[in-house]
């Protein structure tokens, strides 16, 4: 077996869960907590068992140590009762009929996840590229099977999780995966979402998402 066979291989678990092993610190556990949320959301439409798993989740946002604003009627905590309010009254086959149109298509997808198409300036960029080599550096590679490419909206939020809960890496190490890979295409790609006329229950995934991520994107700020 190859040495890239052996490293370890990451990209979305579909089952996700909502609670992280009680190795990290709870800030820590709480954001990698959310960010498999995320993922598993924009992976795949929810099946009825993970909308029960939403539904039934307390009201405020899962790890609500992560941001100040939560448990405190802030901007995170209203998005995480929106997104928890619609998967009540969702239907599994209406959201994979919308996860589809919107984000696979047939032909064309209305709004692509893929984030290195928000942030490209110029022919010559390879933003693709520079994410393979960066995971690659640190052991990581989509798993076997996964036709999506690595810098599919779900790959990222899950390679995030994966970098705090299981490879524990630095916060300088987090940031900079977080501005250079994540940030300013997953802002872009959430836009397009809330704007998509396509987009229903999904619109409150991205306007959740995007809360979340201006948090994180603050809190890296000021370290």
């Amino acid at each position: 077996m190859s040495t890239r066979a052996n490293r370890e291989r990451v990209y979305v678990n579909e089952a996700t869960p909502l609670h992280e092993a009680p190795i990290l610190a709870p800030e820590d556990a709480a954001r990698a907590n959310l960010y498999g949320v995320i993922a598993r959301l924009f992976y795949a439409a929810p099946d009825e068992q993970f909308l029960a798993t939403l539904v039934n989740a307390r009201a405020e946002t899962p790890g609500a140590a992560s941001a100040q604003e939560v448990g405190q009627g802030g901007p995170l905590d209203a998005a995480w009762r929106a997104l928890v309010e619609a998967s009540r009254s969702a239907f599994p086959v209406k959201l994979n009929a919308e996860h589809t149109t919107l984000f696979v298509g047939t032909g064309k997808a209305a709004v692509t996840p893929y984030l290195s198409n928000y942030v490209l300036r110029h022919q010559s960029d390879t933003p693709l590229a520079e994410l393979r080599g960066w995971l690659d550096a640190r052991g990581m590679a989509r798993r076997e099977g996964v036709t999506e490419y690595e810098d599919h909206i779900a790959g990222l939020m899950e390679t995030m999780r994966y970098l705090i809960a299981v490879q524990h890496g630095s916060l300088e190490d987090q940031r900079k995966f977080f501005e250079r890979y994540l940030y300013d295409g997953a802002v872009s790609f959430c836009i397009a979402v809330t704007d998509s006329p396509q987009a229903s229950f999904y619109k409150f995934v991205a306007r959740f998402t995007r809360v979340f991520l201006d948090i994180e994107k603050n809190a890296f700020s000021i370290g």
